[in-house]
Order: C-alpha cells, then structure tokens, then sequence
C-alpha cells in the first residue's frame, strides 16, 4: 500500500493553513478587510524593468481585453461577494478584490471552465485558443493546483517507471488505463470508485510516492491536470500530450520536449519516448531544469500580489456595468 504518512500530513497541514489564514474573508466587513493596490503596484514601480516586463507579459497573456465591455445578468460586487460553495475558489478571488472600490461589478465562473464565457469573466481554467479573450485568468482553486511536496529525491535515486494515479472516468483516461495498465513500465491506476472490479483499479499514492518516480504522468481531466504543477516544480520527468485547457500557470506557452515530453494523443510513443529518456539521463535533466525554472515565479507572493492586481485592474477599467 502506497501510503506514506509523512506526504498525506503534509497536503493535510497545507490545506489547514491555506483556509486557517482566509477564513476572515468570508466574516469580517468589507471596511476592515479594505485594502489600497495602489500601495502594492507602487511596489511594481520599484522592480528592475525586466522584471516588469516579464509580469507585464503575463498580465497581458491571463487578461487580453481590448475594449470596454458592459457586463450584465448576475454580476458579483466587490464589497458584498461572499462565499457560496466552491470555497477556495472564494478564498482567492476574495484576497484580491478588496484591494479594489466596494461597489465595483465583475462577472466569475467557478469550477472546471472549459468554454469561453459570452462576456469578460474570471475563471480558474480556459481553452487554449486564439479566441478565448472573454476567459480573465486568475489564480483560482490554488490550494489544490499550486500544491507543492518538496521533492527528496534526486532524479538518479528514483525508479526508471512512469507513474500516475487519478481518477479515469472520461474516456481519453479509460483508453489510456485499458491499454497501458498492465504495462511492465508504468505503475498506473485508477483510484476512483467507479473503477472497482476493473484490472487498472488500485490504491491512492501520495505525491512524495509518486516521486519516487523518475517519470510522472500528466493527464488532463475535466480540464486541466492538476498534478502538473507539482510535477513540473519537482525533480522528476513530466510526460504528457498537448493541453488543451490553460490556467494561472500558462500551459498554453509551455514548448513540448523543452518543458515537458510531448507524446501523442493515443500515447503510441509511450514505449519510444520512455527508452530514449531511459537512456539520455541529460536530456532528461534539462527538461527538469526547464520546468522548475518556468514553476519558480509562480511561488513569489509578492509577485504573484502584483500580477494578480494588475490583472484585476486591467479588468476593471475594460469593464462596465449596464
């Protein structure tokens, strides 16, 4: 059994904290939890211009509205947005408006968002398109899709298998789990009821399990897969196809075989892709260099405050109620 106690409590004490420290967001009035995001983008101001360039680039990529756009139908108001459901998702956008005037409109979708909304909204998730402007990204459901276990394995420790563990009800993950659950090179399985009684049914494994690993699976679900970050922010392989949803993370900029190994929708290179990298450790190691680095920026709060604000800002100003 797959069951490390140390990996468990620690996502376990990550999420305490996480809703611990925003709990007050959902109770306190707007006036006491008001904050100014002029006193934050001053700090913006400070940075080298690089620096500002590489967020102005992000700004630009999650919020790429053009125009002013009246919003209609059921619109959220800074001051008096409360929690209903999908509380993490609340936790996050809730930090980040009360830097902006109570009485400021702006539609949100919460959940898995894989259509374009018909007017500017924030969402968690978005189809990777050249059409997807009305899709304001935010740094949503971050307790669980920016969850990192500091990884204490060297890629040289870890077993040359490929892994993955999830839930594989939709049909490009039962195709996947149907032809590669009994293969001698993948330690695969569906961990979800639906499964039972299925041969590629088995047992939960903790992420510091699963990197034990030197080859980690990412496979999108509903939209996209949650463990990529993890994987890309670790000392392991990711090997995945190319995403169709994007997040905070940008995964529609991710270049495949620089940031992670591309392999094809029907996974007919599995076996290829695993012998060459089996065999190159230093091809495998420059792809884990790549993602790392691209991983990094994400976990500075102080610019990760800063991009979010100037997103949110960027929205507002292109953003009207009727």
């Amino acid at each position: 059994m797959n069951l490390t106690p140390q990996g468990i409590y620690h996502r376990r004490l990550h999420k305490m904290k996480y809703y611990a420290s925003r709990a007050h967001l959902n109770y306190l009035p707007f006036k006491w939890l008001a904050k100014n995001a002029r006193d934050v983008l001053a700090e913006f101001a400070r940075l080298p211009e690089n620096q500002q360039q590489q967020i102005m680039q992000r700004v630009a990529y999650y919020n790429k509205l053009h125009t002013t756009h009246t919003l209609s139908g059921s619109l959220g108001y800074v001051g008096k947005f409360k929690k209903r459901g999908f509380s993490a998702y609340f936790y996050d956008i809730a930090d980040y408006l009360r830097y902006f005037p109570e009485d400021t409109p702006f539609a949100y979708e919460f959940g898995d968002v894989i259509h374009v909304p018909e007017q500017p909204t924030f969402v968690k998730s978005r189809p990777i398109s050249d059409e997807n402007q009305n899709s304001v990204l935010l740094k949503l459901d971050s307790v669980r899709h920016f969850y990192i276990y500091p990884d204490p394995f060297t890629y040289a420790e870890k077993s040359d298998k490929l892994v993955w563990r999830g839930a594989a009800y939709q049909a490009h993950r039962l195709a996947f789990m149907e032809k590669f659950y009994s293969h001698n090179q993948c330690d695969v399985a569906c961990v979800h009821d639906s499964s039972i009684g299925k041969p590629w049914h088995g047992e939960f494994m903790s992420v510091q399990d699963q990197l034990r690993h030197k080859f980690i699976l990412s496979m999108e679900g509903n939209d996209v897969a949650t463990n990529l970050k993890w994987i890309m922010a670790s000392n392991s392989l990711c090997f995945m196809t190319k995403p169709k949803f994007e997040t905070w993370a940008m995964e529609g900029l991710l270049q495949p075989n620089i940031h992670y190994v591309l392999l094809q929708d029907d996974y007919a290179d599995l076996d290829e892709k695993l012998h060459f990298y089996q065999q190159n450790p230093q091809a495998a190691a420059k792809i884990i260099a790549n993602a790392q680095a691209w991983m990094k920026p994400f976990f500075d709060p102080k610019q990760e405050l800063i991009v979010s604000l100037l997103v949110m800002q960027k929205y507002f100003e292109h953003t009207k109620a009727a």
